[in-house]
């Protein structure tokens, strides 16, 4: 068990009280792959993205600040960790695009321009757009560029079940002007975007409403290829049950239901397509779920990275735990919120229970790790 103890503040290594332990002795994985230390002391470290000069970015929602972890001698662990923001409204949200950082603190959207070349001098960012809603009540954001280069931004339920037009959407944004077009409905409270690396096409993770009992409902992954669909949120849940009190007269057939299943209350977040090398080809754009982990169930589940299995055609057929052992005896010693693939094919964890970025690594021979 190892005891986080350090913390690098701009460059300079300060000691800093811990305020988490891990042993990932109590991780399991599949054959073949290995699991790492790439940073700690990342304070509630939540979304993840990558700069073109290899500048890991992460926000937080509870800590309000916003980090930079380099690794300086290209050795897969970081060097240090700088501080680039703090202060900010739940800053969850953060993607990189055209050497800006942009980071969506609720109802702000910011931008930190030439970020890269002063990380130790952070700028003054420059308001992309304030026009989102300033409910804290799931207002916390998970952002993505899309292949166009606009950004989605998903706008949450401000309840845990409530009819409130304007929210439970995902939205997005010409980030010229600020302004926004709804391209989903019904979406309670999704923590996840990402595109698929063939067809462009969105999928998202959705956080199924509490207070149903411990089993229902199911916490959803759906596919959005189109403008205009609508999810069932608040009248319909994991596409076949309808809500106690606001489904009188609705249909579920009415409404777009989930890919798939992934649990009640697994609380999954940061999902990415898996496109490196690293791992052998049947990896190959399968899709990696961070399960933060249910909060209100009488036996906790969760607390893990998941894969869903698709096939050539982009259907998904199934899905299988990747990752497990931050829940241990009902107690969690760390929680998974966001994945990242990384340009070697290693994939990044952020735990923002933990404070830690986890790396994992495949060892496998370059036979089985050559992509089909």
């Amino acid at each position: 068990m190892k005891k986080l103890s350090l913390y690098w503040f701009l460059g300079l290594c300060v000691p800093l009280s811990a305020h988490a332990e891990y042993d990932l002795g109590l991780i399991s994985l599949p054959e073949g792959f290995e699991i790492s230390v790439y940073a700690d002391e990342v304070d509630n470290a939540r979304q993840l993205a990558l700069g073109d000069q290899g500048t890991l970015f992460v926000g937080s929602r509870r800590a309000g600040k916003v980090h930079a972890v380099i690794d300086d001698d290209g050795d897969q662990k970081a060097d240090r960790v700088l501080l680039l923001a703090e202060g900010l409204e739940m800053p969850s949200g953060i993607a990189f695009h055209d050497g800006s950082l942009y980071v969506a603190a609720v109802s702000r959207v910011l931008r930190y321009d030439d970020i890269e070349s002063r990380l130790d001098n952070p700028p003054e960012p420059v308001l992309v757009s304030d026009a989102l809603p300033t409910d804290r009540h799931h207002g916390w954001k998970y952002i993505r560029f899309g292949p166009a280069g606009d950004l989605w931004l998903p706008v949450g339920a401000p309840c845990n079940v409530c009819d409130e037009a304007g929210y439970a959407e995902i939205r997005r944004m010409d980030i010229s002007d600020g302004s926004m077009e709804t391209w989903a409905y019904g979406v309670r409270n999704s923590v996840g975007l990402a595109f698929h690396p063939e067809t462009d096409e969105l999928w998202f993770t959705d956080n199924g409403r509490d207070m149903m009992g411990d089993d229902m409902p199911q916490c959803e992954l759906n596919h959005a290829p189109k403008q205009g669909m609508h999810f069932g949120f608040p009248y319909c849940h994991q596409g076949d049950t309808l809500d106690p009190e606001f489904g009188a007269g609705r249909a579920c057939a009415d409404y777009t239901p989930p890919e798939i299943g992934l649990g009640p209350h697994v609380a999954p977040l940061g999902l990415a397509f898996y496109t490196g090398d690293m791992f052998p080809a049947r990896y190959r754009n399968q899709l990696f779920i961070a399960e933060h982990g249910s909060w209100n169930r009488t036996n906790k589940i969760g607390y893990r990275v998941k894969m869903v299995e698709l096939d050539a055609a982009g259907a998904v057929t199934g899905q299988q735990v990747f990752a497990e052992g931050w829940l241990q005896d009902e107690e969690s010693w760390g929680r998974p919120n966001d994945v990242l693939v990384m340009p070697d094919g290693a994939l990044l964890i952020s735990d923002d229970q933990a404070g830690v970025i986890y790396r994992i690594s495949h060892a496998g021979s370059p036979e089985a790790q050559r992509a089909p």
